[in-house]
């Protein structure tokens, strides 16, 4: 891979937030009950036209940018239907650019615009149920203050369980993930958390975000949910 100069992540954080455990005990008694944006309900309603009556795998690939990472999904998991979402309009209007450039010709996934807090809350309604959930280097919020911005950190991570399958969630902030696996665990989950190996045989970077960290010479690592 050629040089990168992406930065690293900088923290005022030692370790695992000290109140994290108390923040998922209160999530655990709250309910979201934030009305729906509409253009998440209509992006969620034209996934549900685009599934139709199918009743095989599905995945997410929450917060997807481009959509570079859908594509791959969709290749990698050609048995699957998979849907990205994210809530850029400037990013996903930019996907088809990427379709050019990748040669992609899969038919098995769907990008849409929708705030993936409302998507994934009618998704629950709905009782959709994921074999594999990817959220692909969410934005860390490193500062000790925006813990309850990191997905882990707010109630909207329960939404992420209870849609169940494989989560997968990647990171170039080791601590960002430890901190997700803490509370995988206090949810009574069993996770692995290891360094990605951008030397093994066939690997292919998941996102331009992914490409860049590695580029730079920095660890990538991944959680994955048993």
């Amino acid at each position: 891979m050629s040089a990168g100069n992406s930065r690293i992540v900088e923290t005022n954080q030692t370790g695992i937030h000290e109140q994290l455990g108390e923040l998922v005990n209160k999530y655990l008694l709250t309910q979201n009950r934030k009305p729906i944006q509409s253009h998440t309900q209509q992006a969620f309603d034209s996934v549900l036209a685009w599934l139709g009556d199918w009743q095989g795998d599905i995945i997410f690939d929450s917060c997807c940018g481009v959509g570079l990472s859908t594509i791959i999904l969709a290749q990698r998991f050609p048995q699957a239907r998979v849907i990205g979402i994210d809530k850029s309009e400037q990013r996903v209007g930019k996907h088809s650019h990427h379709c050019d450039t990748f040669n992609n010709t899969s038919q098995n996934y769907i990008l849409v615009r929708a705030d993936v807090i409302d998507f994934w809350r009618l998704a629950v309604k709905q009782k959709m149920q994921l074999s594999h959930h990817f959220l692909l280097y969410p934005n860390p919020y490193p500062k000790k203050t925006q813990i309850q911005k990191r997905w882990h950190g707010s109630s909207s991570f329960l939404d992420i369980i209870a849609l169940g399958g494989v989560l997968e969630v990647r990171s170039n902030w080791l601590l960002y993930l430890e901190e997700c696996q803490f509370v995988l665990k206090k949810l009574g989950h069993s996770s692995t958390l290891s360094a990605i190996d951008a030397f093994e045989p066939g690997f292919e970077p998941l996102t331009l975000f992914e490409k860049k960290y590695m580029n730079s010479g920095q660890v990538c690592y991944q959680l994955e949910t048993h």
